[in-house]
């Protein structure tokens, strides 16, 4: 993406004299209730100007139920969510002009082709048509932008979706499950997008299951099982405080072995080896967000 490109795409400044200075999002005790259901049951967290914070947990943790209470389309059972400094669902018509959503579901209409995909929701937000051609030309549609798009591929579906969310140059973007299906090459092209819109100085609220991707683009993360919120860090911190801490040795036999440094009997066997002149190599292996979150959440996603 170009440095004139980059600079088209990006977010619109603007602050309001109540906003907290430097936090997009601030959570207090939120919840949502359906009948005897709490899928989202007292959760608590902010997130800062231009950082990228995941919402990471298994399905039907509460990941969506949180962004449609951000975004003002469910009202909470119970607490506030403030994005920009507005209420979330007091004031929706407050905080639309200021964020945009990518959906999980593709929800294009596809009769129709990206440019006029892309010119429909200009008109809805008040944007100049001219964001249309720098939009197609930052998603690297600009040769497929008169094809309908019940033509395009997952991949070229899902970054017409991001060309479509970055529209009013939102100053929050909110990305459910944003590469869910799509083909590595495509997943890829679309974690480039978010980094380069943090880059810019959006806030990027990213929710999602893959916790590789969550570890790669994740300024900090949120675990969230059954509604409740179990950790809040970054990456690096909780596989350091939470993941199992072990190294693979290989022997002057050429055999290897996963040994545990916190487990004081493989502890002491490495220590024998390296006394006896047996040990050749010895890697570190560092614990994964899976691991970490099958830790505190008791099960894998």
């Amino acid at each position: 993406m170009s440095s004139d490109t980059a600079t088209a795409v990006g977010w619109q400044s603007g602050s309001r004299s109540d906003e907290v200075p430097g936090i997009s999002i601030q959570v207090d005790d939120l919840s949502k209730w359906y009948g005897e259901v709490r899928a989202v049951d007292g959760i608590s967290f902010t997130v800062r100007e231009g950082e990228v914070f995941g919402l990471l947990g298994h399905n039907g943790a509460g990941k969506t139920t949180t962004i449609r209470m951000l975004t003002g389309r469910a009202r909470p059972t119970g607490g506030r969510a403030l994005v920009c400094g507005h209420d979330a669902a007091q004031a929706r018509e407050r905080v639309k002009p200021l964020i945009n959503l990518v959906f999980e579901e593709q929800n294009l209409y596809e009769r129709l082709n990206a440019r006029e995909n892309l010119r429909l929701f200009a008109e809805l937000y008040d944007a100049p048509l001219g964001r249309v051609d720098e939009l197609l030309e930052a998603v690297r549609l600009t040769d497929a932008a008169d094809r309908k798009v019940k033509t395009y591929s997952s991949g070229m579906k899902q970054r017409l979706l991001v060309a479509r969310a970055l529209i009013n140059k939102p100053r929050v973007l909110f990305l459910d499950e944003p590469t869910r299906g799509l083909d590595p090459a495509s997943a890829r092209e679309i974690r480039g997008m978010v980094r380069e819109q943090a880059r810019q100085g959006a806030t990027v609220f990213l929710t999602t299951h893959y916790m590789e991707e969550a570890d790669e683009l994740c300024d900090r993360v949120a675990f969230l099982s059954s509604g409740r919120i179990v950790a809040l860090d970054t990456p690096r911190e909780l596989k350091l405080r939470y993941g199992e801490r072990s190294v693979v040795v290989v022997l002057d036999s050429r055999e290897e072995e996963r040994l545990r440094l916190d487990d004081p009997a493989d502890a002491a066997l490495l220590e024998r080896w390296m006394t006896e002149g047996r040990v050749l190599t010895v890697h570190s292996q560092e614990g994964t967000l899976e691991d970490v979150f099958v830790n505190l959440a008791g099960r894998s996603l």
